[in-house]
């Protein structure tokens, strides 16, 4: 059970972690915010390093959730340990692998014996033409769903992330509906910030932005996940216009308890992002540095 957040906590502290463990990546995403590239970076954070930061995050008030994400997490040989360190000492852990062959039936059950408590991969299309566009990579599509399948079967906690373009803007209620079949808890939609390589990427116009909310929030009272949106904070706007609660799950309860934000947040207020290197950001999306761990704890900042 999470904590009980109220707004003043997030004064103090952040709900979410992310951990970005390396910018090292397989894939060659069309709006990757990281530039990912194939090497790991010279200057990566070592594993003692990791482990500090780990500890520091256990000076916050309330623990946050640590997402370890990337570039890709399993590009690290040591995410195992790591992960299984994070949840010995309390934290819960999430993880964004990237869909390629090195998420093996394996790495998923040693995932899940270290204590992974919800792994989450993106599908940026209904088809494989659409996802594999945004990928870079053929076959990255067909990856993700047997991924998906994998994971179903070992039990681990799953959640699709989906990014919105002009590439995509078309299929929201296709993937909603395939969405259903694969036993997620939660579909995190993100509206596209131009950073990285997504500087060449289409964004919604402000039409378009009303119309996935009014998908959304169609098949948010319908499916049986929970969806959020990330870089779109307009969204609960729509949702209180339409009378309705924007923390509510599908079958009326208050929300997640594991993983879903008890209340709005944003870039620095509820959200911290820590880079391959260390430096400290608001966000992945707002690359103001505001320190660098583990030399400056993560609590002072």
């Amino acid at each position: 059970m999470r904590p009980d957040y109220k707004s003043v906590d997030f004064d103090r502290g952040p709900f979410l972690v992310f951990y970005e463990l390396t910018r090292a990546c397989d894939l060659a995403c069309a709006h990757c915010r990281a530039c990912a590239q194939p090497a790991r970076h010279p200057q990566e954070l070592s594993p003692e390093s990791s482990r500090t930061i780990v500890d520091q995050l256990l000076g916050f008030d309330k623990p946050p959730l640590l997402v370890l994400t990337g570039g890709d997490p399993l590009k690290r040989d040591d995410v195992f340990d790591l992960t299984a360190y994070a949840t010995s000492r309390g934290l819960r852990v999430a993880m964004t692998p990237s869909a390629t062959p090195l998420v093996t039936r394996d790495a998923l059950a040693k995932l899940r014996d270290a204590g992974l408590s919800r792994l989450a991969l993106s599908l940026d299309g209904v088809d494989a033409r659409t996802h594999d566009a945004f990928r870079r990579v053929q076959g990255s599509y067909r990856r993700t769903l047997e991924i998906l399948a994998e994971a179903r079967e070992l039990d681990l906690a799953l959640q699709v992330n989906t990014t919105v373009t002009q590439r995509n803007v078309g299929q929201i209620d296709a993937l909603a509906d395939r969405l259903a079949t694969q036993g997620i808890a939660l579909w995190s939609v993100f509206f596209l910030i131009p950073v990285g390589r997504g500087m060449a990427e289409q964004r919604l116009s402000a039409e378009q932005c009303e119309q996935v909310f009014e998908t959304l929030w169609r098949h948010a009272r319908r499916q049986p996940y929970a969806i959020k949106t990330t870089e779109a904070h307009h969204y609960r706007r729509f949702v209180l216009q339409h009378l309705g609660d924007p923390r509510r799950e599908p079958d009326g309860t208050a929300g997640d308890q594991v993983q879903r934000a008890p209340l709005g947040v944003n870039d620095g207020r509820g959200v911290m992002f820590i880079s391959h290197t260390g430096q400290i950001f608001p966000s992945g999306f707002m690359p103001v540095e505001c320190g660098r761990a583990p030399a400056d704890s993560v609590v002072d900042v």
